[in-house]
């Protein structure tokens, strides 16, 4: 199978794990896996999740359509000057991967990516929830979250293996006239009049789970 480079390699930064933290919230304890942090230079990739990586609730987190949850590292500029008070770390966004180059409108579904021995496919934006505010330490930044673009991406592993810090994201395979991260992220969270042509696109688009199907159908209505 023929591999594709982008026009601007894509490079894993930093890879990230975390454990099981509790942290208080509205007066109740609350487990949460979001505090990840740079590991050793490496991480496995499984199926359903990052070896030795806590997901806590796997409703949202982890399964075969949320496997491995990546970020740019260029938008992490944007949100240092936004929140400058944040403790700034890798894994900031709870992501396992940090990965440079990597920008929403570029990362179609359904695309294929080989990166180190794993081979990943691109399969929904994430949509955020309070753990990230309290991750920020604020929930203000689940407003601002939702009004960027700056979503980060979900990937299923279609092969696991190991992912090192500096390996490159190689195109294999690319869905013809598929919707971007970008797109489907915009279309759940904000109605767009005239937007019929990329609502039917996202819902003919294959690799997109059903699930976010329907709450674009239901942003949209």
């Amino acid at each position: 199978m023929e591999v594709k480079l982008l026009h601007l390699s894509m490079k894993v930064i930093s890879v990230n794990r975390g454990d099981v933290k509790t942290v208080s919230w509205r007066g109740k304890d609350v487990k949460t896996g979001i505090f990840k942090y740079p590991a050793n230079g490496t991480i496995y990739l499984g199926i359903e999740d990052v070896k030795d990586d806590a997901v806590v609730d796997r409703r949202f987190h982890g399964g075969i359509d949320k496997a491995v949850y990546a970020y740019s590292y260029d938008h992490y500029p944007y949100w240092k000057e936004k929140f400058p008070d944040a403790d700034w770390d890798f894994g900031m966004f709870g992501e396992n991967l940090t990965i440079e180059n990597m920008n929403e409108d570029e990362m179609n579904i359904g695309a294929i990516y080989q990166v180190g021995d794993a081979e990943i496919q691109v399969c929904q934006p994430r949509q955020p929830c309070f753990k990230l505010g309290i991750r920020f330490n604020t929930q203000s930044v689940l407003k601002t979250f939702v009004n960027s673009s700056f979503s980060g991406v979900y990937f299923r592993v279609l092969k696991s293996g190991r992912v090192n810090v500096g390996d490159d994201l190689n195109l294999i395979f690319e869905e013809p006239d598929a919707p971007s991260i970008k797109d489907v992220y915009e279309l759940l969270y904000h109605k767009k009049p005239g937007m019929e042509k990329m609502v039917e696109s996202i819902l003919n688009c294959n690799p997109l789970p059903k699930s976010i199907k329907e709450s674009v159908l239901h942003t949209q209505a």
